[in-house]
Parts: C-alpha cells; sequence; structure tokens
C-alpha cells in the first residue's frame, strides 16, 4: 500500500479542517469585516459641511442629514443622496486634511 492511499483510505482529519476554517477567517472574513466597521463610523462621523465624493464620483458638500439620506451641496445645486452611496477611500483621497481621524476604542 502506497502513502497516498494510506492518507486517502482515513478520510480528512477535522484538526486540518480546521485550520482551514480559521485561515479562511483570519485572511477574507476578519479583514472584510474590521472594513465594514471603519466604513461605518466613517459615515457616522459626517457632519454638515464636511466634503464628501460619492461611490459615482460627484463631490459635494453636506449641507443637510436626515435620518436615511443627506443632501449635499455641489456647483450646480443640491442632491439627496443615501449615506451608503458616500465613499469613504475617494472621500479621503480627495479631501485628505478634512478628514476625521479615528479614534480607537
Amino acid at each position: 500500500m502506497t502513502l497516498l492511499q494510506a492518507a486517502g483510505s482515513q478520510g480528512m482529519n477535522p484538526f486540518v479542517l480546521m485550520l482551514i476554517m480559521a485561515v479562511f477567517f483570519f485572511f477574507m472574513i476578519w479583514p472584510q469585516m474590521r472594513r465594514q466597521k471603519k466604513a461605518k463610523n466613517f459615515t457616522a462621523s459626517l457632519a454638515k459641511g464636511d466634503h464628501i465624493v460619492t461611490t459615482g464620483g460627484i463631490h459635494g458638500k453636506i449641507c443637510q442629514i436626515q435620518d436615511k439620506y443627506m443632501v449635499i451641496e455641489m456647483e450646480e445645486g443640491k442632491m439627496k443622496i443615501d449615506p451608503t452611496g458616500i465613499s469613504m477611500e475617494m472621500t479621503q483621497a480627495a479631501y485628505p486634511t478634512e478628514t476625521k481621524t479615528e479614534t480607537k476604542k
């Protein structure tokens, strides 16, 4: 009996399965959860007068904040947007001096 046949007959070791799941969690799921939490904190920290960039690339300044939407002022007028449409990465790249520093909890 060869080594490959002996290993295949036993099935998958539960420890190896747990190790694969742990690696998957730490390299795929955990970083995504951290990005989502950071984006949520960024959106919650936005205030009237902050400059933002939407995911569609529209630049504007927040002039009104409601529960489910924000009104931004642009060159051509005003627009009502959903807060989830604000891009944290593009806003921080376009307005680096105006972004708030993240407080660690």
